[in-house]
């Protein structure tokens, strides 16, 4: 087995049962480490700007991934969105949600490892899954220029066979040959991303998991106030 296949053909099984099975144990066995471990008490006007735009940008990114990559290319063509129009809207979408998640993310890195107190409360896991989301994040945008290289010369093909690939893998017959005529920097890319979900039970990211959507459809509080009016 050579190591495209190590990493392109088991590696994704690897990453993706570990994030299932490893999540799950940890519920299981670590409720208590089972949070997001937030230092808002020792920092607030930082995170709340960090926090919002890193939110926005990684959220966005992964439905577009999602999108992007589980979509079978037929359904595309079937509504109309050519391979162009397709890479222009990912280009674009990834330049811009990747930038916002990019800003969010280094004030979060640079509030971390430079208030006292916030870095006296971080866990090793901390740091490192956040330098870990920048770099894959960095590799990430870095790959937009050769996407906008490939789009002007009216070349697709990257995108198709990264699409291939992906749809291969979620059916259980991953197939690394899809990616040979793939550059380097995309393979780093998806290979950094993949270990996202290999470390992500041991890391703070499993708060994501109780994500409370529930919250943004219950119905208003009521606040009543304890002030009595003076009477004259």
């Amino acid at each position: 087995m050579n190591l495209s296949n190590l990493l392109f053909g088991v590696y994704p099984y690897i990453a993706l049962t570990t994030f299932f099975v490893g999540s799950w144990i940890r519920f299981d066995r670590e409720q208590y480490t089972w949070k997001a471990d937030s230092s808002q008490l020792f920092e607030k006007e930082q995170l709340q700007k960090g926090s919002i735009l890193f939110h926005i940008g990684v959220l966005a990114l992964f439905m577009g991934h999602f999108a992007g990559l589980v979509t079978p290319h037929s359904w595309f063509l079937s509504m109309g969105v050519s391979d162009m129009m397709h890479q222009v809207v990912a280009i674009s979408a990834g330049a811009a949600f990747g930038s916002i998640c990019m800003m969010g993310g280094v004030i979060l890195w640079k509030r971390r490892m430079y208030n006292s107190r916030v870095r006296a409360n971080s866990r090793f896991m901390d740091i490192f899954i956040l330098n870990w989301i920048l770099v894959t994040l960095s590799i990430g945008l870095l790959t937009i220029p050769v996407s906008i290289y490939h789009a002007f010369n009216g070349d697709a093909s990257v995108m198709i066979s990264l699409s291939e690939w992906a749809q291969a893998t979620l059916s259980l017959n991953a197939n690394a040959e899809l990616l040979s005529s793939v550059g380097l920097i995309y393979k780093l890319h998806l290979f950094l991303g993949m270990s996202v979900f290999f470390l992500f039970p041991f890391t703070r990211l499993v708060h994501v998991w109780s994500m409370p959507l529930s919250y943004m459809f219950r119905p208003y509080q009521i606040v009543r106030t304890k002030f009595v009016k003076n009477q004259p």
